[in-house]
C-alpha cells in the first residue's frame, strides 16, 4: 500500500490528538471583537471604549468596534451580550452600576447580574461630580442645599436610569434633607445637554463627561464624591464642602458572558493590562478625570459582589423605592 503524503499524515495526527482540532478551530481572536456600551455616545463608558478599541485591536490583530446599546436601564446592552456567541468576541463595558440595576428595578431582570457574567478586567475609576446650570443661584454645595430646600420637587436631576448617577441623586436627597427629582435619560450626553439648556437644573456625572463644559463655563461644578479632590481647587470633595457621606464612586471594566472560554478571558485581560501600563494610554485616561487601574478577573468578581451588597444597604437605608 502506498503511504499517504506528508500533509495528510500531519492532518490525521492533529485529528487524533485530543482537543487538537478544537484548538485549531477555536483560536482567539478569529474575527472582529465587539465592545457593547450600555449608554448613548458621549458618556464615560463610551469615551473609555473608544480610547481602548484601537489599542486593543492592534494588540489582538483584529478589528475592535464599539456598539452603543442604550436604554432599559442598561438591560438592553446586557441582553445583547448574553445573546451573542460566548467565545470572547463580544464584551460589555459597564460600570459598577451593573450590579445596582437589580435594586432599582421593580421588574425581575431576565438574567442574574453576577452569575450570568464573566469578569474580564477593570479599566478605570472616578468620583461623581455635582454640576448645575450656571444660571442657578448657587455657587457652593451649601448654597445649593439652601436653594433646594426652598424648591422641594422643583429641581430636576438628569441622569441615566438605573445608574450610580441616579443613586447619587437619592443619596444627596437623604443626606441633605432635600427633594431633587430624578429624570431618567438613555445616556450622560443627553442628560448633560439638557442641564446646559435649562431643561434640567443639575446632574451627577463623571469628570470625563462634564469637565470640558465646566471649563468652558457652560456648567458649574460644585463638588466631587470620594476622598481625593480634582487638581482644580475650585472643585472640593463633598466632605470638604460640608456634606460627608457622599462616597459613591464609579469604576468601569469589561465583562464577558458566563461560559466564555478562560483562554479568551485571559488573553483580553493580559492585553488590556499591557495597554493600561503604557504612559500614553494612562495619560489619555487621566485627562478624562479617570484613574486607570487593573484588577484580575477574580478581584473584579469580588468587587461586583461587594458593590451588589453595598448598594442594597444604601438603598434600604435611604428608603429608595424601585421604579
Amino acid at each position: 500500500m502506498k503511504r499517504p503524503a506528508l500533509p495528510v499524515c500531519l492532518l490525521l495526527a492533529a485529528l487524533l490528538v485530543p482537543g487538537g482540532a478544537a484548538r485549531a478551530q477555536g483560536a482567539f481572536p478569529a474575527k472582529t471583537v465587539r465592545i457593547i456600551i450600555p449608554f448613548s455616545p458621549g458618556g464615560t463608558n463610551d469615551i473609555l471604549g473608544r480610547l481602548l478599541a484601537p489599542k486593543l485591536g492592534e494588540a489582538l490583530g483584529q478589528q475592535v468596534v464599539v456598539d452603543n446599546r442604550p436604554g432599559g436601564n442598561t438591560v438592553i446592552a446586557s441582553q445583547a451580550l448574553l445573546a451573542a456567541e460566548r467565545d470572547g468576541h463580544t464584551l460589555l463595558l459597564p460600570g459598577n452600576s451593573h450590579v445596582l440595576v437589580p435594586h432599582l428595578s421593580k421588574a425581575a431582570l431576565p438574567f442574574h447580574s453576577i452569575n450570568d457574567f464573566a469578569p474580564v478586567v477593570t479599566l478605570a475609576r472616578t468620583g461623581l461630580m455635582l454640576v448645575v446650570n450656571p444660571a442657578l443661584p448657587a455657587a457652593s454645595v451649601q448654597e445649593f442645599i439652601a436653594l433646594a430646600k426652598t424648591r422641594p420637587g422643583a429641581l430636576n436631576s438628569a441622569a441615566p436610569g438605573g445608574s450610580l448617577n441616579q443613586l447619587a441623586t437619592e443619596m444627596f436627597n437623604s443626606l441633605a434633607g432635600v427633594k431633587l427629582v430624578h429624570i431618567p435619560y438613555k445616556g450622560a450626553a443627553p442628560a448633560v445637554a439638557d442641564v446646559m439648556g435649562g431643561q434640567a437644573q443639575l446632574s451627577f456625572q463623571t469628570p470625563a463627561t462634564v469637565l470640558g463644559n465646566v471649563k468652558a463655563g457652560r456648567l458649574r461644578a460644585l463638588a466631587i464624591s470620594g476622598e481625593t479632590p480634582l487638581s482644580d481647587p475650585r472643585v472640593p470633595t463633598f466632605a470638604q464642602a460640608g456634606l460627608p457621606g457622599m462616597d459613591v464612586g464609579l469604576w468601569f471594566g469589561l465583562l464577558a458572558a458566563a461560559g466564555t472560554p478562560r483562554a479568551a478571558v485571559e488573553r483580553i485581560h493580559a492585553e488590556v493590562a499591557r495597554i493600561l501600563a503604557t504612559a500614553d494610554f494612562r495619560d489619555k485616561v487621566a485627562a478624562q478625570g479617570l484613574e486607570p487601574f487593573v484588577a484580575t478577573p477574580e478581584q473584579y468578581g469580588a468587587m461586583l459582589r461587594a458593590d451588589h451588597e453595598k448598594f442594597a444597604r444604601i438603598i434600604k437605608a435611604a428608603g429608595i423605592l424601585p421604579e
